[in-house]
Formats: C-alpha cells, sequence, structure tokens
C-alpha cells in the first residue's frame, strides 16, 4: 500500500484530529522502507503526502476535504454539501440501543440459528420470551417455520435489517463469540456510564441494581461459546 494511501485510511478512520506526528509514527515502516533516512526526512515524506492529499481532495468532484483542524487532520464534509448531508442525516434511523438480556438473546440467534425459544434459555439460563418479543419489534430476527419435533416450537434467525445494523454482508462475516463478548461487555459499560451521569443530577436515588446482572450475562455468554 502506498504511503498516500495509509494515511488517507487512518484520517478516514480518527475519531478526532490526528497530528502529523502521529501519522509519521504509524507509517513509520512504510516511510523507512521507502528509503527515508532519519526522523526529519520520515516527517518531512509524511507532510508531503498529506498535501498531495489535501490538494486531491480540494478539488471539485469531491464532496469531502481534509482540513487542518486543532493542530491535526481531519476528513469533513465540504460545506456546499452541508444540505444534503443534513438532509440525509435526517432520513437515517434513530441507532438501536438494546440491553444486555436483549444482546445476549441476539447474540445465541445469531451464532445458533435457526433456533428455538427453548434452546435460547437452555444456554442463556433463563426465560428469554420477552426479550425475542423486542427483537422481532426491531425486525432483527424473523421467523424461520418450526422445528419439527413434539410441540413443534417455533424457530428463529436474523433477518436483513440486522445484517445492516451492524454492517455484515452475511452472517459468516460474525466476530468470534470472543470479540462478540468483548463488544457486549463495552456496550454494558456505556449504560452504566450513562445511568450513572443521568443519576447524579437527580435526588439522591438507590443504586442501580444492574450491577449483578453483568455478572449473570457474563456467565450466560460463556455458556453460549461453550455451547458453541
Amino acid at each position: 500500500m502506498s504511503l498516500k494511501a495509509e494515511l488517507e485510511a487512518i484520517i478516514y478512520a480518527a475519531e478526532t484530529p490526528i497530528t502529523l506526528d502521529q501519522m509519521t509514527h504509524l507509517v513509520k515502516e512504510t516511510v523507512i522502507a521507502a528509503g527515508a533516512a532519519d526522523e526529519a526526512e520520515m516527517k518531512s515524506r509524511v507532510r508531503s503526502s498529506l498535501e498531495e492529499l489535501v490538494a486531491e481532495y480540494s478539488a471539485p468532484d469531491h464532496g469531502i476535504e481534509i482540513r487542518q483542524v486543532a493542530g491535526g487532520y481531519r476528513m469533513s464534509t465540504k460545506p456546499e454539501q452541508h444540505e444534503v448531508v443534513r438532509a440525509f442525516a435526517k432520513s437515517l434511523k434513530p441507532p438501536i440501543r438494546l440491553s444486555l438480556p436483549a444482546l445476549e438473546t441476539l447474540a445465541v440467534i445469531a451464532y445458533k440459528q435457526p433456533v428455538t425459544v427453548p434452546e435460547i434459555n437452555d444456554i442463556r439460563g433463563v426465560d428469554s420470551g420477552g426479550v425475542i418479543g423486542t427483537l422481532l419489534d426491531r425486525k432483527l430476527i424473523t421467523t424461520a417455520g418450526r422445528k419439527q419435533v413434539i410441540g413443534r416450537p417455533i424457530l428463529y434467525k436474523t433477518t436483513k435489517e440486522f445484517l445492516m445494523r451492524f454492517g455484515l454482508k452475511d452472517v459468516n462475516e460474525l466476530p468470534s463469540m470472543e470479540e462478540f463478548e468483548k463488544l457486549v461487555a463495552e456496550s454494558f459499560q456505556s449504560e452504566l456510564i450513562l445511568a450513572e451521569t443521568a443519576a447524579s443530577t437527580e435526588t439522591a436515588q438507590p443504586e442501580s441494581s444492574e450491577a449483578p446482572e453483568a455478572e449473570t450475562s457474563n456467565e450466560s455468554l460463556s455458556e453460549t461459546k461453550k455451547a458453541g
């Protein structure tokens, strides 16, 4: 990959403006392989490539630009495109926020589909009937016929909406269970922080009862992994 392409990818992925020094450190191996003799030359080559990128994105056939902001570089839409971007943003669906039990249940369905509610309950160790209704309402799962056993329980699978929401081409792109556990843990931690922030703005309230649920949830995810 060329130096310019690497810098473009870094700036695109960065959530905050990224400095010349940071980028020089990240692409150090590429610049040295291209013949840079010392740090000064490395920085000079990175700066030169950045200037080329800025010039390319400033062309009228690009809707975004690379700007210097707060001592670093970042991508942003050009001012003349703000109206169309604003209209697009208004058309987007609001982000889906799921509880930890819902995320666990969705994980079981995603990795074991098609799967029945009794099978989900066995894996999670708790009743998942109510959560299934939530996931159906959010259009993240759908029915997939009935299992040919006594009682013929309904089978569930994930939907196209699920793939779109999680940015997957198909279910084969699902991360490993370990990676999913990490995502769930981060999501749950974010929910706790939001809850604590909201509670701090009100009068004294009893402590959240969600903390024990995190321990139970981690055990459930481990069971899901073992069942796989």
